[in-house]
């Protein structure tokens, strides 16, 4: 059996869900939701390293792990942005892209989008292809 035929799909998209668990909606009833590069993406294991040589930099640096809640809302926000492909249906200011994901990211008072954000991303079988039904 060709083991392929159980790859995960590049992306994946995460309706969003209001801190209330509802979703969100724009007020022209749209969906607000984010697609994401999955784990088996390259885009993602890009991501995973400049994660992980962040740590090994702060290791070398004080010989500690240890980050302020600032430095591992940054590192987190990063990361995050690093693995959005798309935002649908979301406007924060007037930014875009990378900027716009990483604001998001960032705001405090949104830190329910991120935990659902690292949630999803953790969770393989959200990356998995759609089952062909008879």
């Amino acid at each position: 059996m060709d083991i392929k035929k159980f790859s995960v799909e590049p992306t994946a998209r995460l309706p969003l869900l209001g801190s209330d668990d509802e979703p969100l909606l724009n007020e022209k009833g749209k969906e607000l939701a984010i697609v994401f590069f999955g784990p088996g993406s390259k885009q993602y294991a890009k991501a995973q390293a400049v994660q992980n040589n962040g740590i090994v930099d702060r290791l070398k640096k004080k010989g500690k792990t240890d980050q302020t809640a600032e430095q591992k809302l940054a590192e987190t926000s990063q990361f995050l942005a690093d693995v959005t492909s798309e935002f649908e249906n979301i406007d924060y200011d007037d930014l875009k892209d990378k900027a716009l994901f990483k604001a998001v990211y960032s705001d405090l008072s949104l830190g329910f989008i991120s935990d659902q954000a690292s949630k999803f991303l953790g969770d393989w079988s959200n990356f998995k292809p759609p089952s062909v039904s008879s």
